[in-house]
């Protein structure tokens, strides 16, 4: 087995005042201590509340661990200067989108042009994990493999069941916003890299877009680096369960491998079905389970999260991470973050929304 299944972790954070508990936009002083200390892993989002940070590129998860650590509490302490906390989550409890402005920058004043109200509407936050593979037909092939995972992966990850002071109902309320992007939802299924280059390629050619970088789907083949790209995860308000879904990423990756070695590999189903998995998961995180097409029923999140333990030990070991991905057990015991905000929100009552915030803010802060 020759790739070494580096990972990476890109995450998006939301600033609030910590007076009003409301979003607040990033001040130049800010970014600019934050870019002296941090250098390029960090870097303004689309909004002007919102900031972007990237690991290094890390061989196991407990140098992803340090790294990411580092990110978090420069930012948190960077921004506690300015009266502002980060928050990692993918929808703030209540504050509205209309209030909300663009940064200044080049690639999102285009996608202001082009998008228009479907990107004013982004208000959203999300958490991309880069596994290393060093062959394009590889990546390819692993793709549509690695997508039958991706609705568990939301499901463990949902932390945004609130839009604009409303209950949505859903664990990840992120994904409706975000699907009216175009070129979104699960990745298309190529024969080959040469396919996947050609059918792309047809819209770069065209000017429709100048690089994959406009292509969101919930999986690519990085533009940018020798990895695949998973986009499907909500933002983790605690380090550690973004450590573990990164954890659980790195190991799916390398048992697909490892099957491949083995002249074997996972079955690849539908893009129907697995978008029914999906909206379940959306729709209700680990608590109503997910439909396995083999056996053809919905099974419990706990039966679906032991037997990925089961089927991913050999792999994690190899990679160092097994306690990592056991801890998943307890998101699936004790719910999401989604589970936890509404947990929050019904006991506090009419200022559950600056609540909710409150409570985002110290679990941002507890792994520091």
């Amino acid at each position: 087995m020759q790739d070494k299944f580096t990972i990476g972790i890109e995450e998006e954070y939301l600033l609030v005042d910590l007076d009003s508990h409301k979003l607040a936009a990033a001040p130049d002083a800010l970014m600019d201590a934050c870019k002296k200390e941090l250098q390029d892993q960090v870097s303004p989002e689309f909004l002007q509340c919102q900031i972007e940070i990237g690991t290094k590129v890390c061989e196991t998860v407990a140098e992803a661990r340090e790294d990411l650590k580092r990110l978090r509490a420069c930012i948190a302490a960077e921004a506690k200067k300015h009266n502002l906390a980060p928050i990692a989550v993918s929808c703030h409890p209540f504050s509205d989108w209309k209030d909300q402005h663009f940064t200044e920058k080049d690639r999102y004043s285009q996608l202001e042009r082009e998008l228009m109200g479907v990107a004013r509407r982004m208000l959203i936050c999300g958490m991309h994990v880069h596994v290393g593979i060093d062959d394009n037909p590889s990546r390819i092939d692993l793709m549509p493999q690695l997508a039958y995972f991706l609705p568990h992966l939301l499901a463990l990850s949902t932390s945004s069941p609130f839009w604009q002071g409303d209950d949505t109902g859903l664990a990840s309320y992120r994904l409706s916003v975000f699907d009216n992007l175009p070129r979104t939802g699960l990745p298309p299924i190529f024969a080959s890299w040469d396919e996947y280059t050609r059918t792309t390629g047809a819209l770069i050619d065209l000017g429709v877009i100048e690089d994959t970088t406009k292509i969101w789907w919930d999986l690519r083949p990085s533009d940018h680096f020798p990895t695949l790209e998973s986009r499907i995860c909500d933002v983790q308000p605690r380090l550690e369960h973004a450590l573990a879904l990164a954890a659980l990423t790195q190991s799916l990756v390398r048992m697909l491998v490892r099957l491949r070695d083995r002249n074997l590999r996972w079955r690849q189903y539908d893009r129907f079905l697995i978008s029914e998995n999906r909206w379940r998961a959306q729709r209700y995180g680990v608590t109503e389970g997910l439909i396995d097409f083999g056996e053809r029923r919905i099974r419990p999140f706990d039966e679906l999260m032991d037997e990925m333990i089961t089927i991913l030990a050999e792999d994690a070991e190899a990679l160092q991470c097994l306690d990592e991905i056991a801890s998943l057990r307890d998101v699936v015991a004790n719910g999401t973050s989604s589970t936890r905000q509404r947990a929050v929100y019904e006991k506090t009552g009419e200022n559950g929304g600056a609540a909710v915030v409150k409570h985002l803010i110290e679990e941002f802060n507890a792994d520091l």
